[in-house]
Formats: C-alpha cells, sequence, structure tokens
C-alpha cells in the first residue's frame, strides 16, 4: 500500500483496507506532480535486514532510484509486520495496521472523533482531519528518529526523538534528542545516551545551552537567506526568540530532515531534486572530525564499548596491563555484583576524559578513597572518573569512548573483579 502526496489517493476517505506485500513484488513509484515530496509505504524498509517484517511509514526522495529514498517516519518501528498484514481506514474513523493474525500492531487512536478524510501533505505530515477541517491526528506529533521541515519538539509534545538501533535495524536505539524543562533558566535541547536494557539513567552528551537559548519549542526549518533566494539557512527557530543555523546550502533545500543517526551524531540530509545521481547530502553534523570541540571523540560510542579517543580515531584499548591496540572488541572487565563487599580492583587510565565531563564534574570535593566506596556499593558503577587538582568524583555507569586529555591529573578507575 502506498500513498503520494499529489497522487490521486493523498486524500482517502473512510473507509479503506489495503494489503502489506512482499518487497520484491511491491510498486517501486507511482506518478504525481509533486514526485519528491514525502510518500506513504506498507513494505520492507530498505534499512531492515529482517525478512518478513514490514514497516508503515515515510520515505522522501525521487521515484527513478528507490533505493535512495529515505525513510522519515516510521508508525510501528518497534512492532513490525507479516506478509498479508492490512491497514485500514475505518468508518469509525480510526487508521488500523494489523498484523495477518489480526493483532494490532499500530492505530491512530481515531474512534469516534468525526473523522472524515485522511491526507498526507506536501511538508510530509500525515494528518486525519474531522468535518470542521481540523486536524484530529498529525504524524508530526508522534516523530521516529527524524523532523521534517515545519516539524518541532516541544515541552508540551512531542517532546523527543530516538534513534534507531542500528543502519540495518529500525527499532528504538539508545540515543535521543530531547526538550528539557530546566526551572528558573532556558530550557534546553538535549542529547542522551542509555544503552538498551540498561537500568541505568540517560547520560547526557550534547545540550544546545552551549549554542542557543529555547523557549518551550523548538522548530526545524529550511528557508531563502536572501531575497532572490540564492541560499537557503537550514536552522532551529525557537520562541526565545533565538536561531540557530546549522546550514547555508547554496540550492533549494526546503527537502531537508534532521535526523538522529544510529550512532548518535544529529545530522541534516538534504535533497536536492534536481539531479537524479548523489541527490542526497549530509549538510550538517553536529559531531564532526574538522571541529575543534565538537568533534568525534565526543559520541558516545564512537569506540564502542571502551576505547582512548584522540584526534577523531579509536587509538588504544586500556586494559589493566596498559594500552592494546584498539578494536572492535574492546570491552571493560566483565564483574559481578559484590553488594558493596571489597570484591573489586580498579586499574587507573591517566589523562582521559568521559563524554559527559563537559557538563558535569560529578561531586567534591572527595577524597579519591571515597569516590571509590562510593563505585563499591554501587552495582552498576563501572569505574569512576576522578580530578587529582579538584578532588571532584563522576562515577561511571557508562564507559564507551574515553577522550584522550593532555592533563594528566584527570583520571579513570576501571572497575574489575578480584
Amino acid at each position: 500500500m502506498f500513498l503520494h502526496q499529489g497522487d490521486s489517493s493523498s486524500s482517502t476517505k473512510a473507509e479503506a483496507t489495503a494489503t502489506a506485500w512482499p518487497s520484491n513484488t511491491a510498486p517501486a513509484t507511482a506518478p504525481c506532480p509533486s514526485q519528491h515530496h514525502p510518500s506513504l509505504y506498507a513494505s520492507t524498509p530498505q534499512y531492515t535486514t529482517i525478512p518478513n517484517a514490514y514497516t508503515l511509514g515515510l520515505k522522501m526522495g525521487g521515484p527513478k532510484y528507490k533505493f535512495h529514498a529515505k525513510w522519515v517516519w516510521d508508525a510501528n518501528r518497534n512492532r513490525p509486520v507479516h506478509e498479508n498484514a492490512t491497514l485500514s481506514f475505518n468508518r469509525d474513523g480510526n487508521l488500523v495496521l494489523a498484523d495477518v493474525d489480526g493483532r494490532v500492531a499500530w492505530q491512530t487512536g481515531t474512534t469516534n472523533k468525526g473523522v472524515v478524510e485522511l491526507k498526507l501533505l506536501p511538508n510530509g505530515n500525515l494528518v486525519i482531519y474531522n468535518a470542521k477541517n481540523q486536524f484530529v491526528w498529525q504524524s508530526f506529533d508522534y516523530p521516529s528518529d527524524t523532523l521534517l521541515v515545519g516539524q518541532s519538539l516541544r515541552l508540551s509534545g512531542p517532546t523527543k526523538i530516538v534513534s534507531r538501533m542500528s543502519d540495518t535495524d529500525g527499532s528504538e536505539g539508545p540515543y535521543s534528542l530531547a526538550m528539557i524543562d530546566i526551572p528558573t533558566i532556558t530550557d534546553q535541547l538535549n542529547l542522551y545516551y542509555k544503552p538498551n536494557n540498561s537500568k541505568v539513567d540517560p547520560v547526557l552528551y550534547y545540550s544546545s545551552s552551549q549554542q542557543f537559548g529555547v523557549e518551550s519549542t523548538v522548530t526545524f526549518n529550511s528557508i531563502p537567506e536572501t531575497k532572490e533566494a540564492y541560499s537557503y539557512e537550514i536552522r532551529y527557530e525557537t520562541l526565545y526568540p533565538s536561531t540557530w543555523v546549522l546550514a547555508r546550502p547554496n540550492y533549494n533545500s526546503t527537502f531537508s530532515v534532521l535526523r538522529l543517526a544510529s550512532n548518535g551524531n544529529l545530522e541534516v540530509h538534504t535533497y536536492y531534486d534536481k539531479i537524479d545521481h548523489n541527490a542526497w547530502e549530509v549538510t550538517f553534523r553536529l559531531f564532526d572530525k574538522d571541529a575543534d570541540f565538537f568533534n568525534e571523540c565526543r559520541l558516545p560510542s564512537k569506540c564502542g564499548s571502551l576505547g582512548v579517543c584522540e584526534d577523531n580515531q579509536c587509538v588504544a584499548c586500556p586494559m589493566p596491563q596498559g594500552f592494546l591496540g584498539w578494536n572492535k572488541s574492546c570491552d571493560a572487565p566483565k564483574i559481578k555484583c559484590n553488594g558493596g563487599n571489597a570484591g573489586y580492583n580498579y586499574y587507573k587510565v591517566v589523562g582521559v576524559e568521559h563524554f559527559n565531563n563537559w557538563y558535569t564534574e560529578g561531586d567534591g570535593p572527595v577524597k579519591v578513597e571515597e569516590c571509590k566506596a562510593k563505585c563499591d556499593k554501587d552495582c552498576e558503577c563501572l569505574g569512576y572518573f576522578y580530578r587529582e587538582d579538584s578532588s571532584m568524583c563522576l562515577l561511571a555507569h557508562v564507559l564507551g569512548t574515553l577522550i584522550k586529555v593532555s592533563d594528566p591529573t584527570h583520571v579513570i578507575y576501571i572497575k574489575m573483579s578480584k
């Protein structure tokens, strides 16, 4: 089932039913006046390798090279359906995606709300109207890992987007971009990392407070920079009032998306509809190898579960016997929770910081023995960062990327079982 903006089927009255098909038999395209605008598909996304798993979503890009189109919204990212699942726009006004066994995988919850029409707007917003031409439901209120131009995050909701698990798994991953209400000061747009199936709190690794102020709402937008529209500004807009320009392409960048990538980087992808080959361009990355401060070493899992990062490269695997060459299997020693008993040793790594250290140095001043005792009693603690010059203590429930610094007083003690 597919619904193209601008196609004769872009407006659908209740009731209608469609059936998901295998990806190798699905129509590649359908003619429509605005062929580069987002289109609604019920098929297997190109980023998944799971057989017989289907997702209802929107993808954006030209129809000539269908595999170059990017998925920009997923309805059922955590609950894929199987072949012969059905998408039904019922007489009661509810849009329902049901699996072949009848299990409801996703629905809009618009039963008996006076619904008369389902429409995909030119900006990629899938909306359900009532007879008064009011939105009863819209996909812009339920973002996945992407914001389209004109889409917002708000303290009143939606508050966040969540990355994919990986480039081949579209379910929710460990990274989130979230609007945070900070009492007495400006609101913040923050990036957090929380390993999947982990009991620990999300760890902050970026805050908008370093660049711009936020007031209850942040909108992703692309507008002409000049009257002649020789170039465009891709930017955040807030009610502060404040803006933060992310990129300035020298072409119409209306077809841009803000995406939280599966590696935790915040990126803008821009589609230029005047060309066919390489029409997508990454016009912005928050953590960039050419940046002075926000370089790739500040990505929590740049070096996987553990690794020392310097000049955007994972250069060492810190082990009890010293630094080893880094590879993807580098990990901290496995430990068993001893309930605070004296069952742990620690090994010291000198001249490193946590990716969270820019936002907190931890508690203190405290003696290093006190810092160790706190980690001993915490089963989720994997080690502790300690600043010998200021006696500040930061317990680490996530290790990940250790950023190499020149100051030898910035150290970490990594926990290991005796």
